[in-house]
């Protein structure tokens, strides 16, 4: 059986599937620079709360070569929240404090954010161990989060990323997600998937 947490904040309640430690394996099939990227690899993938208004992501990833010995290919950590604007009860920017005191939000608060199209707008900040840094902006609709980037920045030492997009679903209590990337100087086009199971 799947449980949904109980204990988040209003603002969650649209993210509460994801909340957990999924881990799975998915493959990389990638076309760039003339060469063919591809390859399968273990994935493991944390959503969990603080008490804010966001959830706490972090992913790693391990190649899986044919002689069974892993090598690491991905670290990232990251917030996901609904789309909202920030108000005087809430801090920031930075270290500065509300200028009101916090205001405990309800359901009824987070259904006025519903999109026109009955789902949330969502924001993800994704930052990557190899010096990539991702706004991607999106929606969640029920059990399905689809997202694009707004904005990518890299360091200088970098290798050459443009854009992406990714998609996550819950699908038969497993968590499949896919990866659309413009890298490398190629467009836009498919570049990882996987399907990852809730962890004990």
């Amino acid at each position: 059986m799947f449980e949904l947490p109980t204990d988040l904040p209003a603002d969650l309640v649209p993210l509460s599937w994801l909340v957990g430690v999924w881990e799975g394996t998915g493959v990389i099939d990638y076309e760039a620079a003339g060469h063919h990227y591809a390859g399968e690899f273990l994935h493991r993938v944390s959503f969990s709360h603080d008490g804010g208004p966001y959830l706490n992501y972090s992913a790693s990833a391990w190649l899986l070569p044919e002689d069974g010995e892993r090598a690491p290919l991905l670290a990232e950590m990251g917030y996901w929240r609904l789309s909202r604007t920030a108000a005087e009860s809430d801090p920031g920017p930075a270290l500065l404090p509300p200028l009101l005191p916090p205001v405990a939000r309800t359901a009824d608060d987070v259904e006025l954010l519903r999109n026109t199209e009955g789902g949330f707008d969502l924001e993800v900040s994704i930052v990557r161990a190899d010096g990539v840094c991702e706004l991607y902006l999106g929606e969640v609709r029920g059990p399905r989060i689809d997202i694009a980037t707004d904005a990518v920045v890299r360091t200088a030492g970098a290798k050459a990323y443009a854009a992406a997009s990714r998609m996550y679903g819950l699908v038969d209590r497993h968590l499949l997600w896919a990866w659309d990337i413009a890298a490398l100087g190629t467009e836009l086009s498919a570049h990882a998937s996987a399907r990852l199971a809730k962890a004990d």
